[in-house]
């Protein structure tokens, strides 16, 4: 069996060398002429899997994505020529909210918020939305979920519609990319929503760069009452429109999702697909796989509020070591797949283990540490 994965998928080696020969190839690279003689595909959100890609593909019967979304694979000309197919559904949800509640703590400091006293709307309460709302939630905001397919298949009670989210302090974009249908989320945040966003409003996109108009956000970042942007993912990847990133508050370069265990989770889901079809039990366990994060247990010499929980979660993870990367490095032909490529080692929240009588804490263990309660 001959498997062509991206070269940017963790333990892949490791995980289907059982299956026979592993060949890793650039995520953006891959041509119709590398899957002539292949089994399997297992690609990135990066990699077009379409009619392009397939022209000449006889012997291809699995083909695998280990992310979330699935907007960048053909999915019905799969199945016209029976080639299933799998992807990994809340695989880096965590290291998503990991991300965005790192930005909130540091847009906390940075501008004197209690986050407590603040609402924050969650656009996509799917497993990686609903992730981040039960943070927000573990900090004391007011949550507003926006999900227009699932208040139609359970009812309104629960949500909100969007302009109603649009007003919260926080907006948060969890969304498929979509170009057609009631959903549609092609430049869902378009010309005319940001024109109403008032001064100052907190917008965060950690799902598709398409579902903002980053045209638009410029020219309202360059007039007199700018919004405060947090912004993980761009219009035309791997390209970005350098000057939308200085009026940006944190700017990163797709990572949003990269947490050491998020990606090994995508990876290991496939391999646990693979495995089903091919009629064989799993041999690898995913912790296994895993190396010991730096810190593992600490204890909190007081009751958590925000100021020690900002601690905690930058002690693990803080967003702005990547701001500041992505922006050195802006300039920099080739830096944005780059820094995906040689992303440093980044663990989840849930490496760390807090002890002591403060520690036990439900907030914290809602947060996504590992609590004794």
């Amino acid at each position: 069996m001959r498997i062509v994965v991206d070269e940017n998928m963790p333990h892949a080696q490791a995980l289907f060398a059982e299956f026979g020969e592993v060949i890793p190839l650039a995520g953006r690279q891959i041509c119709a002429a590398d899957l002539k003689e292949v089994d399997a595909l297992m690609v990135r959100s990066i990699t077009r899997v379409d009619r392009a890609l397939l022209a000449d593909c006889p012997r291809l019967r699995f083909v695998g994505t280990a992310t979330i979304g699935t907007d960048h694979v053909d999915q019905a000309l799969l199945a016209e020529r029976g080639i299933p197919f799998f992807s990994a559904p809340g695989c880096n949800k965590v290291s998503v909210g990991d991300y965005v509640l790192s930005a909130l703590l540091v847009l906390a400091e940075r501008h004197e918020l209690d986050l407590g006293r603040m609402s924050l709307a969650v656009i996509g309460a799917g497993n990686t939305g609903e992730c981040v709302a039960g943070k927000a939630q573990a900090l004391g905001m007011r949550v507003l979920r926006c999900d227009p397919p699932r208040a139609r298949q359970e009812g309104a009670s629960g949500f909100v519609d969007y302009q109603t989210a649009l007003s919260a302090d926080i907006v948060s974009f969890h969304v498929p990319i979509t170009e057609q249908g009631q959903d549609a989320s092609f430049h869902l945040l378009g010309a005319k929503e940001i024109a109403r966003c008032p001064a100052g409003q907190i917008l965060i996109n950690a799902s598709r760069g398409e579902v903002w108009d980053n045209e638009a956000l410029l020219a309202r970042q360059q007039g007199a009452a700018p919004l405060r942007l947090v912004m993980d993912v761009w219009e035309k990847e791997p390209e970005v429109l350098a000057a939308l990133v200085p009026h940006t508050e944190l700017a990163t370069p797709h990572i949003a999702g990269y947490s050491l265990e998020g990606k090994a989770r995508g990876t290991w889901m496939l391999y646990q697909a693979l495995c089903q079809q091919e009629g064989r039990q799993p041999r690898a366990e995913l912790e296994r796989l895993l190396p010991a994060p730096d810190v593992t247990e600490l204890s909190p010499g007081r009751a958590a509020d925000q100021a020690l929980i900002k601690q905690l979660v930058h002690l693990i993870y803080d967003v702005r070591r990547d701001d500041a990367r992505f922006r050195a490095r802006l300039a920099i032909p080739g830096s944005f797949d780059e820094q995906r490529k040689g992303y440093p080692e980044r663990r989840e929240l849930s490496s760390l283990r807090l002890t002591g009588p403060f520690g036990e804490d439900p907030a914290l263990a809602a947060l996504g540490f590992r609590t004794q309660a």
